[in-house]
């Protein structure tokens, strides 16, 4: 792809692509790849399994990726810059209402449909994804039905079991030797640990560091968010609530969960919350320090391995831990779309708007921003009815 398609395709997505961090990889694949095919399975899969394994919101890595596979470092700046500007503009938006008229109090309506219509949009996503990834291959569903039950009931996307997916799969498919064996398995392993100990350091500390200014702290906690917590945007959402509400003190209970909700009634990456908390935290300057803190980390933790992926692509054991670790980030994702629905399908009601919205989708090429838009209006009318 071309600078400009580059450009063109993630300011698309970043502004009409809803469902977070599941559907919007999902639609990555369905777009550049099943539809347009304007860049390759080997590429998408690559940039996925580079995605997975670094810490960071996984749809940010997957843009920032394809961008650097495609086009270098020119790609992978301004494909991330494109994805991430149309939901930060739209975010900080909102967030100008919010602080004018005291709380949204039409935001809980619109989650409240639409979040049962995303359901429905990331479980399509997440079941042709895994179609396509997987095929028929019996090892990958295997690894696919793992993850899906580790992720549900961990309640949480861990990195760790990308990592032993890939190096199963490695060494079942395209064994090196015993001596390398030997060297790659205990380098996943240490990898494995390493990661796991950051997400308990970072879980049990919730500390962003002493800062002199308010713009500072803001920096410092959001780079921290982002430079050391694993899985998708979703992950990081408890790191967020533990520094945000009970560490500093910036939001209380019910801001942060409007800080959640408009994440999610917008579209592109989740993440952007933090766009939203910055705002609430120190006006527009607040939310700029929150977006470079959570994503400079995600840039630089994306391209900095790439070229090594890059140059090792064609290599049989890199291939192999590919296959594994895409196969499990698809039994996460599915894994997701199951933990997020058991929270936003809660009564009759958005049981029935989830299951409309899937038969729509499902036999009828109608575009996702106009479901949602119904979605949201229907909210606004049920809503206030049965609250």
């Amino acid at each position: 792809m071309s600078l400009t398609e580059l450009v063109r395709y993630f300011l698309y997505l970043g502004a009409f692509g809803f469902g977070g961090p599941v559907a919007l990889v999902g639609f990555m694949h369905r777009d550049l790849v099943d539809q347009q095919k304007r860049i390759t399975e080997d590429t998408y899969k690559l940039s996925l399994a580079l995605a997975q394994i670094m810490p960071g919101p996984l749809a940010a890595q997957a843009a920032i990726a394809i961008g650097y596979f495609e086009a270098g470092i020119a790609g992978a700046t301004l494909a991330g810059l494109a994805f991430i500007l149309p939901s930060f503009l739209m975010v900080v938006g909102i967030s100008i209402a919010y602080v004018s008229y005291g709380g949204l109090w039409w935001m809980q309506a619109l989650f409240y449909a639409i979040g049962a219509t995303v359901i429905a949009i990331i479980a399509i996503a997440a079941y042709k994804l895994a179609r396509s990834t997987n095929k028929k291959d019996p090892l990958l569903w295997g690894v696919f039905v793992v993850l899906t039950v580790v992720t549900v009931w961990a309640q949480a996307e861990l990195a760790e079991f990308f990592i032993l997916a890939g190096l199963a799969v490695l060494l079942i498919r395209a064994w090196p030797g015993w001596r390398p064996a030997i060297v790659i398995a205990s380098s996943c392993v240490a990898l494995g640990l390493i990661i796991w100990l950051i997400g308990a350091w970072v879980g049990g500390a919730g500390s962003a560091g002493k800062s002199e200014n308010l713009l500072g702290q803001i920096l410092v906690f959001f780079t921290k968010a982002g430079a050391f917590v694993f899985g998708s945007g979703l992950a990081i959402v408890p790191f967020l609530q533990q520094g945000v509400v009970q560490q500093f003190g910036w939001l209380n209970n019910q801001q942060f969960l409007d800080a959640v909700a408009v994440a999610m009634i917008t579209p592109g990456p989740v993440v952007i919350t933090v766009a939203f908390i910055g705002y609430i935290v120190a006006g527009f300057a607040g939310s700029v320090m929150a977006a470079i803190g959570i994503f400079l980390p995600v840039y630089i933790f994306t391209i900095l391995p790439a070229p090594w992926f890059k140059r090792h692509r064609d290599n049989p054991q890199l291939k192999a831990f590919v296959d594994g670790a895409t196969a499990a980030a698809t039994g996460a994702i599915t894994g997701a779309v199951l933990v997020l629905a058991s929270r936003a399908i809660n009564d009759l009601p958005t049981a029935i708007i989830a299951a409309l919205s899937f038969t729509i989708l499902w036999r009828y090429k109608i575009p996702e921003p106009i479901i949602v838009s119904v979605a949201g209006l229907v909210g606004l009318i049920v809503y206030p009815i049965l609250h």
